[in-house]
């Protein structure tokens, strides 16, 4: 089984790594001072679960080079869908599933206008994980879940091949009937959860202690899940309740990507998160006013820290 990873951080390299690890011919795309060190050393996984070397590692810049594959596990940043999405027109068989992981709802839309509708899967990722040094990667918490599906909802072959292989290399494949569910669902708690982080640029025991921020979290949360069913989305009723309670499990210290690219002075995936339903609401005649407030509070901040 040949599997390309395009974007080898903190989704991506995890993946990869386990599906090197249980024999899967894994091919990891990055740049910079990072694919070096993999070509040179390796990739190592450390942290929660324990700790994955992969030695010699299969890392490439050169995307047209690697030839036809049977995955393409596609974990660059929401702007970069298009650019990437071209380069990977190599990779395609008459069979390839190209599964994008990032955490907006837009992504397989996005890449099924450059690749067509064949190649694109649905998808999203449950894990965490950070560069912390050129070729090694730090995994956060124990938990890793791959949630996958086709996009016209039918049973496929492809998809029951990745869910056996994510299986074999330890971790749970979910293989979904509307993968588009999952898909929003994660969305409803990441839209508020990014933007308070980003807004409030303190950890979730900070700022959700506040019953002023929490009930802006709510709201957006609400507004992001109205928007959702607009689109024909079949969450089911609980789904704000539970997302609700999702964020109340979680651990005091947590922080956001965005809460850190913005701390960090990086650039925003603002407009694919609170952005993108300020934008559905707009088509779907729906009010958002607490993520248009978000959006446009955060938003001198989206190509990185203002000069």
């Amino acid at each position: 089984m040949r599997i390309a990873v395009i974007g080898a951080g903190g989704i991506g390299a995890i993946y990869g790594a386990s599906l090197a690890k249980a024999g899967a011919d894994v091919v990891f795309v990055a740049r910079g001072a990072h694919l070096r060190a993999m070509q040179e050393n390796g990739l190592r996984i450390e942290g929660d679960r324990g700790e994955t070397q992969i030695r010699p590692a299969q890392a490439t810049d050169d995307i047209a080079g690697i030839g036809i594959v049977d995955y393409v596990l596609f974990c660059v940043k929401l702007w970069d869908v298009e650019r990437a999405g071209e380069q990977i027109r190599p990779l395609l068989g008459h069979d390839t599933a190209v599964i994008p992981l990032q955490n907006g709802v837009d992504a397989p839309e996005r890449l099924a206008a450059i690749l067509g509708p064949g190649p694109v899967m649905g998808g999203t990722a449950f894990v965490t994980g950070a560069i912390v040094a050129p070729g090694i990667v730090h995994q956060t918490g124990a938990y890793q879940r791959m949630t996958f599906g086709e996009l016209d909802r039918r049973k496929s072959d492809r998809g029951e091949r990745l869910r056996d292989l994510c299986e074999a290399a330890g971790f749970e494949g979910v293989l979904s009937p509307d993968v588009m569910v999952p898909i929003w669902q994660k969305f409803l708690l990441l839209v508020p959860l990014a933007g308070l982080n980003a807004l409030t640029r303190l950890p979730l025991g900070k700022w959700r202690a506040d019953g002023d921020l929490l009930a802006l979290f709510e709201a957006a949360l609400r507004e992001t899940a109205a928007v959702g069913l607009a689109e024909g989305v079949h969450l089911p009723p609980d789904s704000a309740d539970k997302t609700l309670a999702t964020m109340w499990s979680m651990p005091d210290d947590h922080m956001t990507s965005m809460g850190n690219d913005l701390l960090r002075g990086n650039r925003l995936e603002l407009s694919w998160f609170a952005g993108k339903v300020v934008e559905l609401g707009r088509h779907h005649d729906i009010p958002t006013p607490v993520n248009s407030f978000v959006y446009t509070a955060l938003k001198p901040y989206t190509n990185g820290a203002p000069m």
